[in-house]
């Protein structure tokens, strides 16, 4: 009886310390952000020391520490993107996230140690690091050129149209007017060839006709000579 008194009486001092209520804190990267944290500082207790850490609180200390404070300075900084810029000697211990990112993202633990046994005051804080968002501009809307009212100052805007676009599939095969088909095409290829034929043929015959001329012009030459001599 007098061990489980004591183990009741244990667990209820145990639940009786100054504990916090945890808060969400969101923001964007590449913000700077800063995880609120306040002690009271009066005249009998004054400053004291206390730490950050990731994950919620242990039963003492704190765990993956980040900072640690003697209440007037900072003596342990293990990351430089983690600082505190409140005003110490007031209580303000709030921590600062420089150029945030979203392996930030997480719970922390703000340990003010309070002397006595159970009487540090810890706060759980949850952190959301999202991505920043990026606003998509809605595209320009242009109208037909007009022409403003006398006396006013003009302005021209076009209209822009897409037109849409012809598969291959879909283009027109044939085309009506002045252009050949295959038949035509052949026509007037037989015609060519055989104008080429006749104007061969017409050349020949003028070359066989001089060559004619010249025979007769040089047998005539040696009848003559012949009748000379």
């Amino acid at each position: 009886l007098l061990h489980a008194l004591c183990l009741m009486t244990t667990f209820v001092f145990l639940s009786t310390g100054p504990t916090v209520s945890g808060s969400l804190v969101k923001g964007e990267v590449g913000q700077n952000i800063t995880v609120p944290c306040f002690y009271s500082v009066d005249m009998k207790h004054g400053v004291t020391s206390m730490c950050w850490g990731r994950n919620t609180c242990p039963a003492s200390k704190c765990s993956q520490p980040i900072i640690w404070t003697d209440g007037w300075k900072v003596t342990d900084q293990y990351y430089s993107r983690y600082m505190l810029k409140g005003d110490l000697l007031k209580g303000d211990v709030s921590l600062t996230i420089v150029n945030a990112e979203e392996a930030d993202s997480g719970t922390y633990c703000c340990r003010v140690e309070i002397p006595g046994w159970f009487n540090d005051e810890t706060t759980n804080l949850q952190v959301v690091i999202e991505k920043a968002r990026i606003s998509t501009a809605s595209p320009h809307t242009y109208t037909s050129p007009q022409t403003s009212a006398p006396g006013s100052a003009s302005e021209a805007s076009f209209t822009v149209k897409t037109w849409p676009s012809v598969s291959a599939s879909e283009a027109p095969q044939t085309a009506s007017g002045p252009c050949l088909n295959t038949s035509d095409y052949s026509e007037v290829a037989s015609s060519l060839q055989n104008v080429s034929i006749s104007v061969h043929r017409q050349q020949y015959s003028e070359k066989e006709v001089y060559i004619r001329t010249g025979l007769c012009v040089v047998f005539l030459v040696i009848l003559v000579l012949g009748l000379f001599l």
